[in-house]
């Protein structure tokens, strides 16, 4: 007989359980492996949900209440950042926030009234056009509807 294979008598000092709580050790970090590697699969063939707020192919970025005149915002546009500016003129603006130089996100600037690149000041007017610094092209514009309270901007680009 074999000493790991023998009954264990209660004088005896050696653990009893050793061999099965290494057995149960592997087990559970072969589940854990198989967990790591199966989680995202399953992820990527079935996607959560996606978020609410939506309407006919809109996002709502914000409530009307939310930006005075001579201001903007940075928001989730799908998977991309966007940003919405309420114009001095009252008007509603909403383009990429991904500046066409090298992809920084930009931001509103009320005290130069342009769309700002803080990468290597690259400025846009208010029409996203690029106006100073490095950026080659002007911003992807996105349809804003207003909608009472709400200001929804569409994913799909009007121009860019």
């Amino acid at each position: 007989m074999d000493e790991h294979d023998r009954p264990l008598s209660p004088a005896d000092p050696t653990p009893a359980g050793r061999r099965s709580f290494l057995d149960w050790l592997l087990g559970l970090s072969a589940f854990g492996t198989a967990a790591a590697i199966v989680y995202p699969v399953v992820h990527f063939v079935f996607p959560p949900p996606r978020p609410k707020g939506r309407a006919k192919g809109a996002v709502l970025a914000a409530q009307t209440s939310e930006l005075a005149p001579g201001s903007g915002k940075v928001f989730p546009l799908g998977t991309r950042p966007a940003i919405l500016v309420h114009t001095p003129d009252d008007k509603w603006r909403a383009f990429t926030a991904k500046c066409t130089h090298l992809s920084c996100t930009v931001t509103y600037r009320d005290d130069m009234n342009m769309i700002w690149c803080p990468c290597h000041d690259g400025r846009f007017d208010l029409t996203g056009k690029n106006v100073a610094g490095p950026p080659p092209r002007p911003l992807a514009e996105f349809t804003v509807v207003l909608k009472g309270d709400e200001v929804y901007v569409t994913e799909e680009a009007e121009r860019g």
